[in-house]
């Protein structure tokens, strides 16, 4: 009954802190609608003709990460980037969304502030004269948050070096003859920052999220809207109605922060329910990745290329069916559009553009001016079900570049996105990290406490995996010692401070599993729970798994020394070679958080040092344990044997 009683009251715990979880991030009323849009550009008119107005570009570079140590290629590049790229494309804005610099220390592990690399950003800005040439916003990231205690600090280097020089959200409107559009930046950097990793997560209060609301609100004048900033919106801690919702009439969100997952997963793009597009891009850091977006007669296109390889080209009419959204878009014009419009740039001149529509040569794209090419077409020809476009671009040095999308004149349907992306991207991971970590520790509590009190059992023929597995549970729940120290690790881990140190240079802290305390501020949970995890999961559960399997062993009657000698050898082999690598992770841990967060931290760690000291001493004495103390089991098991 005991066991039963104590599986209800986790049932009830889980079910109390998933509803918690969810009435945080929700507020009492569920997912709030999203904020209305008015529809006044959303007209039929003008529609993309054969004319060079109604069209601006620009530009996104993401994750620059300049390093005082690493790959000195990435400034050589960028610079290169800022004086011909741009010479070349002529954007009208670009927008730099955050990991300016790469703020680590020289062994890549700790981090800190080095105002070197900031300074050689800001040279290469002043140097390439890129600020003349176009509008360039440039925002913090979580690595160029690093390490700082205030916005007021010193190593605040971000107010001193970047373009912009203001801390937080801001609100940019480009201004056209045919329109306003605004640029809205989302500044998610936790305040103050903490040394790595635990500022994986954005964070945003609720005076951020008023702003943010504010900027939407005036927002609703202009053309269009676009949000941009570091992280993508999964990683983001907001209160209620959420970044996403606050976001709802932009056209789409530009972010970066994930690095395409090291490349894993090259194309990160999804829609929000609210029809926003949520586009990743890939990082300067490694991949050389930038994007180009251009609106033309209001339309939204886009494309992602690699630096330095020419042409570049983007069809910004008919726009890709996979991006549009009649929500917030006047897709109307593509069907009172009179003409194919491409825009096409390179280093040399363009010399082709030739297009086809499902296959067939549709004809050879007019230049008109810049880099705009028009071809007359008739949409009505297409206005039946899905249509592929494709364009081939070729310019006098000989390069060529086809790019291919899927679009339809007429039908008010959508492609789907990868699945995974749409995971990635639009899964609250904070949320899901918070839950599974309680239910791991609930479970593990449950199966720990129901073994306690469960009656001692019978052993059955044949004594199978399952049988012998209850059975050393029954050992460890009825060991006082074992199980205690099991139950007191496992509520240590979610309740007591896992370490105390310098999460800032100078400010003392404490690291608990629901967040952090530095320098009188809270800062919420993300990576912590998810380090949480890792933790149950390569250490303490395989710890009590096998102090269970070591306990079966003595009540067989084995020593240490003897069982090692057992019939099956190589299964105690795979065994200990287990715990020996999740022992050297364990090992691991605690030199990186020497590194990370200095000697301190070291040294007052309960959970990373203080255990790897113990876990030794747990084990022998799970092995020199007086057999008496088994007395019961091994009467059982020898019983059992015997007959």
């Amino acid at each position: 009954m005991a066991g039963v009683l104590a599986l209800r009251v986790v049932a009830g715990l889980a079910a109390a802190a998933l509803a918690a979880l969810l009435l945080e991030h929700y507020g009492m009323a569920g997912p709030p609608s999203p904020l209305p849009k008015p529809r006044d550009a959303q007209r039929p008119h003008p529609a993309p003709g054969s004319g060079a107005h109604n069209v601006f570009w620009g530009l996104q570079i993401s994750d620059i990460h300049l390093s005082r140590f690493q790959d000195p290629g990435r400034a050589l590049d960028l610079e290169k980037f800022c004086s011909e790229t741009i010479d070349i494309i002529q954007p009208a804005l670009v927008l730099a969304t955050g990991d300016l610099t790469d703020a680590k220390t020289k062994e890549h592990l700790g981090s800190r502030q080095h105002e070197v690399e900031w300074q050689t950003y800001q040279r290469i800005l002043k140097k390439t004269r890129v600020l003349e040439k176009t509008k360039w916003l440039d925002i913090k990231g979580n690595h160029d948050a690093y390490n700082i205690p205030s916005l007021e600090s010193i190593t605040n280097y971000y107010r001193k070096y970047s373009a912009v020089r203001k801390d937080g959200s801001f609100h940019y409107v480009h201004s056209t003859p045919f329109g306003n559009y605004s640029f809205i930046s989302v500044d998610a950097t936790q305040r103050p920052g903490p040394k790595r990793p635990y500022n994986f997560f954005g964070i945003l209060d609720e005076k951020q999220m008023e702003e943010l609301i504010s900027f939407s609100k005036k927002s609703s004048q202009s053309n269009q809207t676009i949000w941009f900033g570091h992280f993508t919106t999964s990683t983001i801690l907001s209160p209620s109605p959420g970044i996403r919702t606050v976001m709802s009439s932009a056209t789409a969100y530009l972010c970066g922060h994930l690095h395409t997952l090291g490349g894993l997963m090259p194309v990160l793009h999804t829609r929000h329910f609210t029809g926003t597009l949520e586009l990743e891009v890939g990082d300067w850091k490694d991949s050389r990745r930038y994007r180009i977006f251009a609106f033309d007669h209001d339309l939204f296109s886009f494309a992602d290329v690699t630096f330095d390889k020419w042409p570049v080209v983007l069809i910004t009419n008919p726009k890709s069916l996979l991006y549009s959204c009649a929500k917030h878009e006047p897709l109307e014009r593509l069907f009172h559009s009179t003409h194919i419009r491409v825009l096409a740039f390179s280093s040399s001149p363009i010399t082709s553009v030739a297009v086809k529509i499902d296959g067939a040569n549709v004809g050879q794209a007019a230049h008109v001016s810049g880099p705009i090419f028009i071809l007359k077409w008739n949409p009505k020809k297409y206005s039946n079900g899905t249509h592929t476009i494709e364009v081939s671009v070729q310019d006098s040095a000989g390069r060529s570049k086809s790019v291919h999308h899927i679009f339809s004149a007429k039908e008010n349907t959508h492609l789907k996105f990868d699945p995974l992306a749409s995971y990635i991207l639009l899964t609250d991971h904070y949320i899901v990290a918070r839950v599974l970590f309680v239910l791991i520790v609930l479970t593990q509590l449950a199966i720990l406490i129901t073994f306690r009190y469960l009656a001692y059992p019978e052993l059955k023929e044949p004594p199978g995996f399952a049988n012998m597995t209850a059975f050393s549970l029954h050992i460890l729940g009825k060991t006082n010692i074992f199980y205690y120290s099991v139950l007191l690790l496992t509520l240590y881990t979610v309740l007591g401070p896992w370490f105390v140190g310098e999460i800032i240079d100078g400010k003392l802290g404490c690291c608990f599993s629901f967040g952090i305390f530095v320098d009188g501020h809270f800062l919420q949970g993300g990576l912590t729970f998810i380090s949480g995890i890792m933790q149950l999961v390569f250490f303490n559960i395989p710890l009590m798994a096998y102090i269970c399997w070591s306990l079966l062993q003595r009540c067989f009657g084995y020593s240490f020394r003897s069982h090692l000698h057992q019939g099956k050898r190589w299964k105690i082999i795979s065994i200990y070679l287990l715990m020996l690598l999740l022992y050297t992770w364990q090992v691991y841990s605690c030199y990186f958080l020497h590194v990370t967060y200095g000697t301190l931290a070291f040294f007052l760690s309960p959970l990373r040092t203080w255990l790897t000291l113990l876990t030794p001493v747990l084990i022998r004495y799970v092995w020199t344990l007086n057999s008496t103390g088994l007395g019961i089991f091994m009467v059982q098991l020898k019983s059992h044997l015997s007959s």
